[in-house]
């Protein structure tokens, strides 16, 4: 087994044993989430905090990288997954005021635009990741409600991303994919544990650092991985501006995303998580057809349509559930 082999599959083993560890140890310090709390959609007690075992492996993952590559810039990536994992980590044994979570969200994005330098990227390139680790660390915590579904989109954006790079950054998104692949099994289709908010806000951070990771090595590549991102910022995002139009405090906890109305709908959360899982499937594929020899302006084009495509079909869920709440 070659390099990226034993990556893969090392990060999958040491994520689903660690998650085994990790349920052991939230069972015995009773961190359990109850239905019927703000954002839950589960009718089950579960135990929570199971993403500290995809940290761990990452971190190590991204030290690993740092030694081997002799690349200081990694040791600041995995500075930034620490500040988010231990804000999310102590967010799971005690609530936190939103207002201390963002603060370390950003000392963490900072750490990665400075890794930026480190790597060589333009300073515009720098300023977006910031950005987009400050959005995706939150975005998946938001989509971090039924089973399955943060871990497997996360999944298949680390899936594309190691198809697109090679090097270092390949072996990042292969440990990603790693990590995701064994935690999937304790939480898909039955959650025996979640991976709270530990695991969330590192996923979301780690995509963040592999999209502009991506358009480092090529601005093409970047808007590619915008595909299979797409569902679950679309579904945050627009469900964000909805809930601000309303004049509701957009910024406690609620289960208004699309994603859980459906999952309230259909009784099961199983068919909603497929269906996520189809939709950024679908756009692994596209980014691969566009591997070939593509226009930038029509890969543009593309990238822009299947957006608009994700809200008007964002905007049709909404309505349907209007219009079954009005009958």
């Amino acid at each position: 087994m070659n390099a990226l082999g034993l990556c893969l599959v090392g990060a999958a083993f040491a994520s689903l044993l660690g998650t085994g560890l990790a349920r052991r140890y939230a069972l015995h310090r009773q961190l359990l989430d109850m239905p019927g709390e703000a954002r839950r959609n589960h009718q089950v007690i579960t135990p929570r905090g199971g993403g500290i075992a995809m940290a761990v492996v990452m971190l190590l993952a991204c030290l690993g990288l740092a030694w081997t590559h002799a690349q200081w810039a990694w040791a600041m990536v995995a500075a930034g997954l620490t500040l988010v994992a231990g804000i999310g980590w102590w967010d799971d044994h005690r609530p936190l005021a939103a207002r201390l979570r963002l603060t370390v969200h950003l000392l963490a994005a900072v750490l990665l635009a400075v890794a930026g330098i480190g790597f060589g990227w333009p300073l515009w390139l720098c300023l977006c990741a910031l950005v987009a680790a400050v959005a995706l660390t939150n975005i998946w915590n938001f989509i971090d409600g039924i089973n399955g579904l943060a871990a497997s989109q996360a999944l298949l954006v680390a899936l594309l991303g190691a198809w697109l790079m090679g090097g270092a950054g390949q072996l990042f998104a292969l440990a990603l994919l790693g990590v995701c692949a064994g935690f999937l099994p304790w939480n898909f289709p039955r959650a025996r544990i979640f991976m709270g908010d530990v695991g969330s806000g590192a996923l979301g951070y780690l995509l963040a650092a592999l999209w502009a990771m991506a358009a480092a090595d090529d601005f093409a590549h970047g808007w590619l991985m915008t595909l299979p991102l797409s569902a679950c910022v679309l579904d945050a995002s627009l469900t964000l501006l909805l809930r601000i139009r309303r004049g509701e405090k957009w910024w406690q906890a609620h289960s208004a995303h699309t994603y859980q109305i459906l999952a309230r709908r259909l009784g099961r959360h199983l068919p909603v998580t497929l269906g996520f899982f189809l939709w950024t499937l679908n756009g692994v594929i596209i980014a691969g057809v566009f591997l070939q020899d593509v226009s930038l302006r029509l890969l543009l084009i593309a990238c822009i349509l299947w957006h608009w495509l994700g809200g008007i079909c964002w905007m049709h869920l909404r309505k349907l559930d209007l219009n079954r709440n009005q009958a």
